[in-house]
């Protein structure tokens, strides 16, 4: 349906995208006991590592195979190799993800070839899940680096059906469910509580709601991941009764897992607006046989009030959005539903969903590209991260800030956007904002028969005082 905009200038101004060993970083740390290693040099991880710590305030544990300028020549496999072993003999794992930089792509890495050696050369590390992903941050984004990623673990990690003999719909209430990398913590918390509500047990792949949440924990420090997917969990997905796939980006993992397993498999694009949500609802009593719970139908209605209550101010709003394909997706159909207009939608990279998404033209591209469609278009919102906030501020609009990373606020990483409830909110977010930052007021009208201005009345005064007659006494 859209008319995709290809890139036309040489260079970046104002950068849109993260990189995809950031993403394939997001995908490992939602596993729990899990440590991500950058293949390139060490400025590489440290950069990959700030987007994290200054995103969700957290330690964040990430490694990195420090390529310097001889191994950048020479090749690097060695580096591979060792940071595997010394990895594993210090931290002991559950998993290790190899992710390649743009230096090692262009160096010529064969990360998988390394994964093999070390296998053959440790023996004694086989329990330890290791993976080796292609993620160049040449090209690209966190939405496909994060879905690489997850590819790749479930095709390492979950068992052939023949080989287990796992059988679908062995486990009566489990359900796996492939999570995009746009789901937050808070939203994986609400999430997990919609399934359960129809007596369901979701198994989340990755989980990040348990490793990333804010949760205090009793160790002083550890040297990989806390909480998120158990890697005992990924051998038991053939026996799921069904597998729930939420966003287009996860399609190939989604595939690989059924291929694998043989368990059917519902897709949802995403869970924002009424729409989406009822859309997972019938899946899910389509999956448990269960009616709606009562909880749910309120929330519902609750929902269909807000919208009642704010499409006042969001109805023919003119709206810009700067995000990767999913969480773009995700925003044009919330919007459209309530009325607005988007003007102006600007991706990271091009991908097949492009093409289907509800909009006039979609340009690949960055920040300074939405700044200048959204000028010449009138914007009157922004949806962005945090790096939306100056091209905002430029256009004289408010912003939602949305997506990855967000710096510039507390606890953006703990919001929760899915379901009815956080549709809801987000409704009460976009009419706020376009309420306390409207500049469209109706002028303040002052009739021409009204109260003369100050110096007319004093004039008027004047003339009158100077034409009385002195009175006599």
């Amino acid at each position: 349906m859209a008319d995709v905009l290809k890139r036309n200038k040489a260079l970046s101004v104002n950068p849109l995208k993260a990189s995809q060993p950031i993403g394939g970083s997001l995908a490992t740390l939602g596993f729990n006991r899990a440590m991500p290693m950058l293949h390139g040099s060490q400025g590489c991880t440290a950069f990959a590592k700030v987007f994290f710590v200054r995103h969700f305030r957290e330690p964040i544990p990430l490694q990195s195979t420090a390529m310097d300028q001889g191994s950048s020549v020479m090749g690097a496999d060695e580096n591979v190799r060792e940071g595997i072993k010394t990895i594993a003999e210090k931290s002991h794992p559950a998993l290790i993800t190899i992710l390649t930089t743009g230096l090692a792509e262009t160096q010529g890495a064969d990360v998988h070839r390394n994964v093999r050696e070390f296998r053959e050369a440790n023996p004694e590390f086989a329990d330890i899940a290791v993976v080796g992903v292609n993620t160049p941050d040449f090209t690209g984004s966190v939405e496909t680096g994060f879905a690489a990623t997850l590819t790749e673990i479930i095709r390492a990690t979950v068992p052939d059906a023949k080989v287990a003999s796992t059988s679908p719909g062995k486990r009566k209430k489990q359900v796996t469910v492939l999570v995009n990398y746009m789901l937050t913590p808070g939203d994986l918390e609400a999430l997990r509580d919609i399934f359960e509500q129809f007596q369901l047990r979701p198994v989340f792949v990755p989980d990040l709601s348990d490793s990333l949440d804010g949760c205090l924990t009793d160790e002083d420090f550890s040297p990989v991941t806390i909480g998120g997917t158990p890697m005992s969990e990924m051998a038991t997905l053939g026996d799921s009764l069904a597998t729930v796939v939420i966003g287009p980006s996860l399609a190939k993992a989604a595939e690989v897992l059924e291929e694998k397993t043989g368990v059917p498999t519902f897709s949802i694009d995403h869970l924002y607006g009424l729409k989406a949500n009822d859309a997972l609802v019938s899946a899910l009593v389509e999956i448990s046989g269960n009616d709606v719970p009562e909880r749910i139908e309120r929330q519902r209605s609750q929902l269909q009030d807000a919208m009642l209550d704010t499409h006042f101010m969001l109805g023919q709003l003119r709206i810009a959005i700067a995000a990767d394909a999913d969480l773009l997706n995700a925003f044009v159909d919330l919007v459209q539903e309530m009325g607005a207009e988007v003007v102006a939608a600007v991706t990271s990279c091009n991908v097949p969903l492009l093409s289907r998404i509800p909009v006039d033209s979609i340009k690949i591209g960055d920040l300074e590209d939405m700044e200048i469609i959204g000028r010449t278009n009138k914007v009157q919102l922004v949806i962005g991260n945090s790096h939306a906030v100056d091209t905002a501020e430029r256009l004289g609009t408010p912003i939602l800030r949305a997506g990855f990373p967000l710096f510039d606020i507390i606890g953006g990483y703990q919001k929760t956007w899915i379901g009815y409830r956080g549709t809801r909110q987000t409704l009460f977010d976009l009419a706020n904002l376009v309420i306390n930052y409207s500049h469209e007021e109706i002028p303040v009208y002052h009739s021409i028969y009204g109260q003369k201005p100050a110096d007319e009345l004093a004039k008027f005064d004047s003339n009158n005082n100077s034409n009385k007659t002195p009175s006599c006494h």
